[in-house]
């Protein structure tokens, strides 16, 4: 990245709208938008006031070097390094028409800016240490966001919640590495602050947060990327109403004709705080059709990958060989919820339920058709992955597998740390550790990780951010 040019790039959505906004960014950003930003009390923009807006007119140069009205609009001066990116920075904001747009941005191009690469401003945050690596993943999933929980989860990150719990571990690693140092660089001089005990015991209590830590990937996993999830039963159950109720329209087709679906349909939707990868599979029966009996192939290949299945049963009909068959799959697995649907239905049958519950943990009663238990259904879900237990807004979790590995691998040496202090092992050996551990670490937050890692993180962001 040339960090030392000036870019420019428009950070609103393109397409018509009632406002636009040009970012530009660099040490020469306030040059180099005075050229094409005027404003109306005739002050330079260089003699505005940070984060002061003000009104002005907006123009472009000509072959010859006369100047052309394109549009008025407001700009405000950001001044290093109190803006976004931590250099000088001055966003200009004009009517939203795409063509206006694209000429205010070709005049600050013109100007002496560079079109911006993706994901270059943020970037540019994370090197001038306005934000730290997981900061801007989780910046990056903000925009990204489409439900309640993915929101509360990308501004906790953005908030700094994980990057203070991996810094006080951090730091805390550095204050045994140097009691290591000082018995290593002088062994016959009692210069280290810490005794090896003590060094043990702090390891260990760092090792011990960062494993509470590694255990809210399974939250932060299923909030953040989200869970594949399989509806499965036999033919007829309510499997496809039960979609259409957590999609949230009509996007599977209901009869009461069996084997309406054939294929594997797949939606994202949200459930409580959680976030559904949904599958909805064709009825699990035996047939002699050829397409259904390629859908019903598809549907436990699909069961066998899944990280939760919402298996349905008709409460209002005795249970099927089909329905016993399936319970006798599912049998031992801790990622299943029984779905008990119908239970509105007037040929309701508790004597279903009481067989279907001896044989499934976690059972839920609802009605597909009309709603009845759905929040039942939201808890059991939230309570699988541990969502009911973390406060998304306030607490620090891990969301992705990157900081997932980091925070395994450190544990892991810190392990061998404390092994080596409590054995007698020479304190070099222990020093090795912990120096891998405090590395492991420094990758989450970006003090250490290498070129490849930090240009596809930034790749996924758009051009204006």
């Amino acid at each position: 990245m040339k960090i030392f040019d000036t870019i420019a790039a428009v950070s609103t959505p393109r397409g018509k709208g009632g406002v636009a906004m040009i970012r530009i960014s660099g040490e020469n950003s306030i040059e180099y938008a005075s050229k094409v930003f005027f404003p109306k009390n005739e002050r330079s923009l260089c003699e505005t006031e940070h984060s002061k807006a003000v009104y002005g007119d907006i123009k472009e140069r000509g072959a010859e070097g006369e100047l052309t009205a394109l549009d008025d609009g407001i700009a405000v001066v950001y001044r290093a390094p109190r803006s976004f990116t931590g250099e000088d920075t001055v966003e200009i904001c004009c009517h939203g028409g795409m063509l206006v747009t694209e000429r205010v941005l070709s005049a600050c191009l013109a100007a002496g800016c560079r079109q911006a690469e993706a994901g270059e401003f943020t970037r540019r945050a994370f090197v001038s240490g306005r934000m730290s690596l997981s900061q801007a993943e989780d910046l990056g999933a903000l925009l990204e966001a489409k439900t309640n929980g993915q929101l509360l989860l990308s501004r906790s990150g953005l908030d700094g919640n994980l990057t203070r719990e991996i810094r006080l571990a951090y730091d805390t690693l550095r204050e045994i590495l140097a009691g290591v140092y000082a018995k290593i660089d002088f062994p016959d001089e009692d210069l280290s602050s810490l005794t090896e005990e003590e060094m043990r015991e702090r390891a260990n209590i760092v090792r011990a947060r960062l494993i509470s830590l590694e255990k809210t990937y399974k939250t932060g996993h299923a909030v953040r990327e989200g869970v594949k999830t399989v509806i499965c039963g036999r033919t007829n159950a309510g499997k496809s109403s039960l979609y259409n109720r957590i999609v949230g329209r009509d996007a599977a087709i209901v009869t009461d004709i069996p084997g309406t679906t054939r294929d594997i349909l797949e939606q994202t939707a949200a459930l409580g705080k959680v976030t559904l990868l949904l599958c909805d599979t064709a009825g699990l029966r035996e047939t002699e059709d050829t397409v259904e009996n390629i859908g019903i192939e598809r549907s436990r290949a699909a069961m066998e990958s899944a990280e939760l299945i919402l298996a349905v049963f008709d409460l209002s009909a005795p249970l099927s060989e089909d329905d016993r068959a399936l319970l006798s799959e599912l049998s031992g697995r801790g990622d299943v919820i029984a779905v008990l649907n119908k239970c509105d239905s007037k040929e309701f049958s508790e004597e279903t339920a009481d067989e279907i519950s001896k044989s499934a943990v976690n059972c839920v009663r609802i009605s597909a058709k009309t709603g009845e238990g759905f929040e039942k259904l939201t808890e059991a879900v939230e309570k699988l992955f541990d969502c009911g237990e973390i406060d998304l807004r306030m607490e620090a979790v891990v969301t992705n597998a990157r900081q997932h590995a980091s925070i395994l691998r450190a544990a892991d040496h810190l392990a061998s740390a404390s092994d080596a202090l409590a054995m007698g092992i020479t304190v070099d050996l222990c020093g090795t550790d912990i120096e891998c551990a405090m590395s492991a670490l420094a990758e989450i937050d970006g003090r250490a990780v290498t070129e490849d890692i930090v240009s596809d993180i930034f790749a996924h962001f758009c051009v204006g951010k």
